[in-house]
């Protein structure tokens, strides 16, 4: 198995326990604020049914990623991934901006105040925030490790999801206490949250679906490599792009003008093997040889 086929299984399966903890928190979300008589607790069940459909939407685009090059795709299919990324980014937004939206309608005193909620639903609130913070620093990790910006997303959501519980718990256990404008409060905070990590989960996908460089430590280090390999002069071009998750390379290396054409070619491959060896995430390297 090839290493973008194991990437897309690890990726897969990260999703499957994400599909899996979600349901199972759901349900007992929905459990407890319908015995607990808590409207938050049952608008954190539905966030977290959000987060299934969000996370379908993640396997469906690595799935597509992996599809290998084809006639009219001969670059492959890597930026699905991106555009999972963006629907992602998008509806967290529009989870974010309606948590804030229905606080503020509290504060403002234009929703009915529902009844006092039982300890069930704080409760329900408190295994959530302890799941979905634990899901958020597994699966942002692996994205961290396969360089996966729709599993990225997904961590954030599920960061997200945990926020919202935090919101919900604050709100049962102010009114409780006889504070209720607690819950409100907590929710405007978290919107602004939720807004910022959908932000930044957009800019970078974006970033990779426009073909930005490789960060200067990358490059550096990419030049570094090539210049170490014995009839290597100098590197007279390098440009680096983004395709999804992996890197493409531009370069021009400079050799002894009196090499063979035969030699200078084997130079070549030397540096492009070389490269593609260290730095995983490269998918393909076009070299062009200039006499010294």
């Amino acid at each position: 198995m090839d290493q973008t086929s194991q990437t897309q299984r690890q990726a897969l399966k990260v999703s499957g326990l994400s599909i899996l903890v979600n349901t199972l928190l759901t349900a007992a979300k929905l459990l407890a604020g319908l015995l607990a008589h808590s409207g938050a607790m049952i608008s954190d069940a539905v966030h977290s049914a959000s987060d299934v459909f969000s996370t379908l939407i993640v396997m469906v685009g690595v799935k597509l990623s992996g599809k290998d090059s084809d006639r009219e795709h001969p670059y492959g299919h890597e930026r699905m991934e991106c555009v999972a990324a963006i629907l992602l980014s998008g509806i967290l937004l529009a989870t974010g901006l309606l948590i804030g939206y229905e606080g503020v309608q509290d504060i403002l005193g234009e929703r009915e105040k529902l009844e006092m909620p039982g300890l069930l639903a704080a409760a329900a609130a408190g295994v959530s925030i302890a799941a979905k913070e634990l899901l958020f620093r597994y699966v942002r990790r692996q994205a961290r490790k396969l360089d996966s910006p729709a599993l990225m997303a997904e961590a954030w959501h599920h960061r997200s999801d945990a926020l919202s519980s935090i919101g919900a718990l604050a709100g049962i256990l102010g009114a409780r206490a006889g504070f209720p404008v607690l819950d409100p409060l907590a929710s405007v905070v978290i919107c602004v949250f939720i807004a910022k990590a959908a932000f930044d989960i957009f800019r970078d996908a974006v970033n990779k679906m426009v073909d930005h460089s490789c960060d200067e430590e990358t490059e550096s280090a990419i030049r570094l490599c090539a210049v170490e390999q014995a009839e290597v002069a100098r590197i007279d071009l390098l440009r680096t792009r983004e395709f999804g998750s992996r890197i493409y390379i531009e370069m021009e290396i400079a050799v002894d003008g009196e090499l063979s054409l035969r030699q200078a070619h084997e130079v070549a491959e030397r540096v492009h093997d070389e490269i593609e060896h260290k730095f995983p995430k490269v998918k393909h390297i076009m070299i062009h040889v200039n006499p010294a």
